[in-house]
């Protein structure tokens, strides 16, 4: 991405990558934008190639260590996943939802503003990507998602 000094070098290796709500909104406390996000990952895993080696979503943002497989593209994958909850983030519409005219004015505004989406920009355009290139490497960026909701007081546990 553009400014994106976390570049993916390589479609195929494994990162820890980061994706961030706009304007940090706390979005994912309902569990129907919690499910979207589970559910694409689970579609992208199971349709585009992505083996995810562990994830966290948090309230404002969602962690992966993850690699795709060929023939798949990581920056394809990623565009997709981003663009596909950008535009399920809808639901806001049809549940309950205390904040809906301010979330939905938010992530319009990004879409207009940015250029990049037609309707709602749910996500920033960087992904934090951080190539891992060992297993130190990697089973500390996992030991750190694992303590990312204990350490926000989410979880007790970080196997909760």
């Amino acid at each position: 991405m553009a400014g994106d000094r976390y570049l993916i070098t390589d479609q195929h290796a494994t990162y820890f990558l980061t994706f961030t709500v706009v304007d940090w909104i706390d979005i994912f406390t309902r569990p129907v934008y919690k499910t979207i996000v589970v559910d694409s990952l689970n579609y992208c895993s199971e349709h585009k190639g992505w083996k995810i080696y562990a994830w966290v979503l948090m309230s404002n943002h969602l962690h992966l260590v993850v690699s795709t497989q060929p023939p798949f593209r990581m920056s394809d994958v990623l565009r997709d996943f981003k663009k596909f909850t950008s535009k399920k983030i809808d639901a806001i519409q049809h549940g309950p939802e205390s904040r809906r005219e301010w979330l939905l004015d938010k992530f319009s505004y990004h879409a207009r503003r940015t250029g990049r989406a037609k309707d709602y920009k749910l996500w920033r355009d960087d992904n934090h990507a951080i190539y891992l290139d060992n297993a130190t490497t990697t089973s500390q960026k996992i030991d750190y998602i694992h303590q990312n909701p204990v350490t926000a007081l989410v979880v007790a546990n970080a196997e909760d």
